[in-house]
């Protein structure tokens, strides 16, 4: 099984043009206020533009309104969404695409039962618990995810082209979430990381 890949947190055409040709299979445009990275509608619409067929453009969102969701629905037109925060599951399945539920993880939290009410998500994302939503480069116990899961799992938190093959190998995930690992500051991507990073990926999976 290949190992797919999601760079998540772009800001630039550059960082998306050298996702793409590494082989990313998906990109993360943010919706989150707080976040450095958060885009324009504008913004998102130049980055999803430049994208070549295939790789699918992923809206991320915590604790978005519905109103915010079809915004970005009508004006970026994603591929398919991301949600972070508490939303619950009718919210997540009221707007017609794929999605992710990211559960955060942390001692005390069961991730089954956290996300076994989102049936009808396309994947199950693994993070890392901080108290500011992603991008922080924190990792966690990756003995707290389960190896048996109904839904493909994307592992996510603090990975990088050091530490990616060792999660691959553990977790034995659908995917894989990368957006401060593969940065030289927030929300500017780094070519040569990338490039580092999806090449731990391929080597994990031979």
């Amino acid at each position: 099984m290949r190992t797919r890949v999601k760079i998540c947190g772009m800001t630039r055409v550059q960082d998306v043009r050298a996702a793409c040709e590494a082989g990313a299979d998906a990109i993360g445009l943010v919706f989150y206020p707080p976040s450095p990275r958060c885009l324009t509608h504008a913004q998102a619409r130049a980055l999803r533009d430049a994208l070549p067929p295939f790789v699918t453009p992923v809206a991320l969102f915590v604790d978005p309104s519905r109103e915010q969701v079809e915004q970005v629905l009508e004006e970026v037109r994603p591929g398919a969404l991301q949600f972070h925060g508490d939303e619950p599951p009718e919210f997540c399945e009221r707007f017609g695409l794929p999605y992710l539920k990211a559960c955060r993880i942390r001692e005390g939290v069961d991730l089954l039962e956290y996300l076994r009410p989102y049936k009808g998500a396309s994947g199950w994302l693994a993070d890392a618990f901080v108290e500011a939503y992603g991008g922080v480069g924190e990792t966690f116990d990756w003995s707290l995810v389960p190896h048996q899961r109904p839904r493909p799992l994307i592992l996510s938190g603090g990975l990088t082209s050091d530490n990616v093959r060792e999660a691959i190998r553990r977790v034995q995930p659908w995917g894989v979430d990368v957006s401060s690992g593969v940065e030289s500051a927030k929300g500017i991507k780094d070519a040569a990381k990338i490039a580092a990073f999806m090449a731990e990926v391929r080597n994990a999976d031979e």
